[in-house]
C-alpha cells in the first residue's frame, strides 16, 4: 500500500468517530434544566394558607393594611428576644402609654372648665374694683368695659373725652381715668397691653401717617401709668394699631370719634385651653 492511500484510510477513520467532548457540556446543561424544572414544579404546589400567612405577616411587619385574610400578628413584628413576658413589645407599651384615656380627657375638661370659671370671677372682680376707684374719682361713665379670652379690657373711647382729633395729648378726663385705675392695676400684678387706634384720615401736620398717630398715644398712656401710677415697666407694652382695626365704619363725626380710642388690656395669664372657654362662660352670666 502506498503512503497516499494509507493517508486516505486514516482520514476516513477520523470522520467516522470525531471528537466528542462537546457531550459533557451538553449533559451539564440538561442536568441543570431539569433541576430548574423540579423546583418550579415543587413551587407550585405551595400550601395556599400557608402562602397566604406567610404574605400577611410580611404586610404587617411592614406597617401595611392586610386587605386578604385577618393576620394574627398586630401592630409592629418584633423578633422573640424584644418581647416581654407579657407578650407586649416596648414599642407597643410606647403607643399605650401615649393614647389618651377618656378618664383623663374628661378630668383635663373638668379641670379647664373650673380654671376658665375662676379666671372669670377674678376678672369680674378686677372690674368690681377698678369701677369703684373711678366712681370715687366721679368718672365711671367714661370707660368701657368687656371681658374677652385675652382677659379684661377698658376702652377708652369717647369724641374729644381722651384725645382729641390728630392729638395724642392727653386730657384732663384721661389722666383722671388713668390715675384712679392704675392701683388696681399695680396690686393684680398682670401684664398690661396699652393698644393705641385712631380714627382713619392719612398724613397729617403732626402726623405722618395713622401708625405714628396711634403709637403716640399709646404710649402716653403707657408713660403715664407707669410715671404718676406706679405700674412696673417690665408688665406694660405698647402697641399700635393706626386706623386698621376700626369699631366703626361710618364717617360722621361722631362715628370717626368711636375709632379714635386707646384700649387697656389686663392680659389673662391662663393657657390658651383656659381662655378659650371664657367668652361661653361670660354669655352665660
Amino acid at each position: 500500500m502506498t503512503t497516499r492511500a494509507k493517508r486516505r484510510e486514516i482520514t476516513e477513520e477520523e470522520d467516522v468517530h470525531p471528537d466528542e467532548r462537546w457531550m459533557a457540556s451538553y449533559m451539564d446543561m440538561v442536568t441543570v434544566l431539569m433541576c430548574m424544572f423540579i423546583v418550579l414544579f415543587a413551587m407550585s404546589t405551595v400550601d395556599q394558607d400557608k402562602y397566604e400567612q406567610l404574605a400577611n405577616s410580611l404586610a404587617t411587619g411592614f406597617g401595611a393594611v392586610d386587605a386578604g385574610k385577618v393576620d394574627t400578628a398586630e401592630g409592629v413584628v418584633v423578633p422573640a428576644d424584644l418581647v416581654d413576658n407579657e407578650g407586649e413589645s416596648p414599642t407597643e407599651v410606647t403607643h399605650s402609654a401615649d393614647a389618651i384615656d377618656p378618664a383623663d380627657a374628661t378630668a383635663e375638661a373638668t379641670a379647664n372648665a373650673e380654671a376658665a370659671q375662676q379666671e372669670v370671677a377674678k376678672l369680674d372682680a378686677l372690674e368690681a374694683a377698678i369701677t369703684g376707684s373711678l366712681a370715687a374719682a366721679g368718672v365711671a361713665d367714661l370707660v368701657e368695659f368687656q371681658i374677652t379670652d385675652r382677659g379684661l379690657t377698658l376702652g377708652l373711647v369717647g369724641s374729644e373725652t381722651f384725645f382729641a382729633p390728630d392729638s395724642a395729648e392727653l386730657t384732663a378726663a384721661a389722666a383722671a381715668v388713668l390715675d384712679a385705675a392704675a392701683p388696681a392695676f399695680v396690686v393684680t400684678g398682670q401684664k398690661i397691653s396699652v393698644e393705641g387706634h385712631a380714627d382713619k384720615h392719612g398724613q397729617s401736620q403732626a402726623f405722618a401717617t395713622d401708625w405714628e398717630l396711634s403709637a403716640s398715644r399709646a404710649t402716653k398712656v403707657l408713660r403715664r401709668l407707669v410715671e404718676q401710677g406706679g405700674v412696673g415697666g417690665g408688665l406694660i407694652s405698647a402697641v399700635a394699631f393706626g386706623s386698621a382695626q376700626p369699631v366703626n365704619t361710618g364717617s360722621s363725626p361722631a362715628d370717626m370719634a368711636q375709632n379714635r380710642r386707646v384700649d387697656i388690656v389686663l392680659l389673662s395669664n391662663q393657657p390658651d385651653s383656659v381662655r378659650a372657654l371664657i367668652p361661653g362662660m361670660v354669655a352665660e352670666n
